[in-house]
């Protein structure tokens, strides 16, 4: 008897034992690659299916194989902790996929049924955005893609605007706020179960960093004085066009009148702002002179990365993409990247206009499909980029050079380039209203979020911590009183999207440290805003090494790689827009209002439509009498 249990007990011992032999580990990761291969590609299918066709059969088929992956991972992480002590594994390529199958986001929920439930709100949220359409007192109605954000580029008209901006946060916002309360409980669960203490800390830990939000925060300081110059500028023009009264005596700008929905990047005010009776350097006219079509636009933007020596697209994705928006169907149009982990298929959805800012966007999309097309043949657990930002970076970095007026020139855009100080000031002033512009919209989202994700921020203040943090770091306020029955977050598509943000402004800080390297690796000289790589195979190979690496390595690896520096830094940007930033200074030197209050201000009288008690923070007399007059 005492013999049997102790050969019992050790054949408990001998069997529990983990294993840590280098080929038993790389034999593994193997059988999970092929795997993995056949059941994400599957469910990116069915993804695609619902946001290109949006019904509510391919979304039930969505939600069902969602959870089926989930459950998947969940045995393949399972697997990989109970066979293998893969921390003690020597090799870190080795280890370092062995953490990434063990880290499966929400699939580590443990009550499926919510699980399910989590995706079906989260696929519900989308349908209300999608399906948002706004009809006006004119009679007309719109969806956002194209109509309201054709109207929003042009439209001069203070009530108009006001109108498309409140009524699209009626459509969209409103209604998912009960759904997004809910949506924050179950998230936070999921990744509790997979060990974080919440989802904002599971999204932070993709940048590997113990230093990441101090890291960020201080690039946002270091980047405020740049931001305030343009927004003072902007201010005092766009006061010029509607009228004192209609801005606030605290300093911030209307957020319906920058001629996007929501306030984050202002090139359609070119017309309004640019300086010098030059050439404008908005290509739109051209284009459509020119009679440029969506798929001209995609080829334009393919011919760019084959110049610099990088893949061309395959003929799967001319094929699949969907680059125009199809009529009686709904779509989700917020263009998208997308990779189908068959080594052969990858997409782009985009509900394109002929624009230049669309011609722009076709750049950044196309930038995440060639950093698919580069990572395409590393294990799936790499196939990411080195931090979410360098994947939001790649296109980006290339339009710095594809929207340079002597680039413009090489494609028969721009007539006549003239190298004067004038035309730098507009050509530097629109890039700023998309990039500097950008910066607080894309550091305050997740600030938000993580706020609401930590228990911090709770439903019943959704509203006022949003309008708290961008009247305070953007310097712009609601047209009309806001109060906790809006939900203006839900109004912008990452939010139901669950798209993480803060990787935008990692991306609008890196791009232009990237875009310095590659300057330099094509031999360009001069100024940094007037470089163009177009045709570099040596810049071209910088970028594509750092590409093919995927996630495979830290982030600060890739960066060390291509900038020489494992650090975020603002430098690049700065020396980007220095000419810009000396000429507002001297614009603005007798602009006593340069910055604004912390706190948001009462919409201008006679403009206030609805009033909340919460937000009143001048007294209660005070909304009385702006109630009665």
């Amino acid at each position: 008897m005492y013999h049997g249990v102790v050969f019992c007990m050790l054949l408990v011992n001998v069997l529990s034992k983990k294993s840590t032999d280098p080929a038993k580990a790389q034999n593994f990761l193997d059988d999970y690659n092929n795997q993995a291969t056949r059941f994400f590609s599957e469910y990116v299918e069915t993804m695609w299916n619902f946001n290109t066709n949006i019904t509510e059969h391919n979304r039930q088929i969505m939600v069902n194989k969602s959870v089926e992956v989930a459950q998947i991972e969940k045995e393949w992480a399972k697997r990989a902790n109970t066979r293998f002590d893969w921390e003690k594994l020597k090799d870190p390529y080795i280890v370092r996929q062995f953490r990434k199958i063990s880290h499966i986001g929400i699939a580590a929920m443990k009550d499926e049924s919510k699980l399910q439930r989590l995706n079906h709100v989260m696929s519900e949220m989308e349908e209300i955005y999608s399906g948002g359409k706004v009809c006006l007192s004119t009679g007309d109605c719109h969806a956002l893609e194209p109509g309201l954000t054709r109207l929003l580029s042009t439209s001069r008209d203070y009530d108009l605007l006001q109108e498309v901006w409140v009524t699209w946060r009626d459509v969209t916002g409103k209604k998912i706020k009960n759904l997004y309360s809910e949506f924050v409980e179950l998230i936070n669960e999921a990744h509790r179960d997979g060990g974080y203490s919440d989802t904002a800390a599971a999204w932070k830990s993709k940048y590997e960093s113990e230093t990441f939000e101090q890291d960020i925060e201080d690039l946002f300081i270091q980047l405020g004085p740049l931001y305030k110059q343009l927004h003072a500028f902007v201010r005092r023009k766009l006061m010029s066009v509607y009228g004192k009264d209609k801005f606030p005596t605290s300093g911030h700008i209307p957020a319906h009148l920058f001629g996007n929905m929501w306030s984050q990047q202002w090139s359609n005010l070119l017309d309004l702002l640019q300086p010098y009776d030059k050439e404008s350097v908005d290509v739109t006219p051209a284009m459509k002179e020119q009679n440029y079509t969506a798929l001209k636009m995609f080829q334009v933007s393919d011919e760019f990365f084959q110049s610099l020596g990088m893949l061309k697209m395959p003929k799967e994705f001319w094929e699949h993409s969907m680059i125009e928006k199809p009529k009686g169907r709904q779509v989700q149009c917020h263009a998208s990247a997308w990779n189908f982990y068959n080594k052969k298929d990858f997409r782009v959805k985009q509900c394109t206009d002929v624009t230049m800012s669309d011609l722009i966007t076709v750049h950044h999309e196309m930038g995440h499909v060639e950093y698919y097309l580069m990572y395409k043949d590393k294990p799936i657990v790499f196939q990411n980029g080195a931090n979410p930002g360098f994947h939001e970076a790649v296109g980006d970095v290339l339009a710095l050079s594809v929207s340079t007026p002597k680039h413009l020139q090489k494609i028969n855009l721009l007539k006549n380039v003239v190298d004067d100080k004038e035309s730098d000031i507009n050509f530097m002033l629109s890039m700023a209203l998309d990039k500097i512009a950008f910066l607080p919209f894309g550091y305050l989202m997740d600030q938000w979020r993580w706020s609401v994700f930590s228990g911090e921020t709770p439903p019943s203040q959704y509203n006022e911590k949003w309008w708290q943090l961008r009247c305070k770091y953007q310097g712009i306020s609601p047209p009309v009183m806001r109060s906790e029955d809006d939900f203006d977050p839900g109004a912008k598509y990452h939010i139901p999207a669950n798209t993480p943000y803060i990787r935008y402004f990692v991306s609008f800080v890196i791009q232009f440290q990237f875009h310095k390297a590659l300057c330099k690796a094509a031999n360009q000289t001069g100024p940094l805003h007037t470089c163009d790589i177009y045709r570099s195979k040596e810049a071209g190979k910088l970028l594509s090494d750092v590409l093919k690496l995927g996630s495979s390595k830290p982030w600060e690896y890739a960066m060390e790689k291509i900038v020489g520096s494992k650090k975020m830094d603002a430098a690049p940007l700065m020396e980007y827009f220095k000419p810009l930033i000396d000429w507002l200074v001297e614009q603005n030197s007798q602009d006593e209002s340069i910055g604004w209050e912390d706190e948001c201000p009462m919409p201008p009288t006679g403009h206030s439509t609805q009033i909340s008690a919460r937000f009143c923070l001048i007294g209660i007399l005070t909304c009385l009498a702006l109630v009665i007059f």
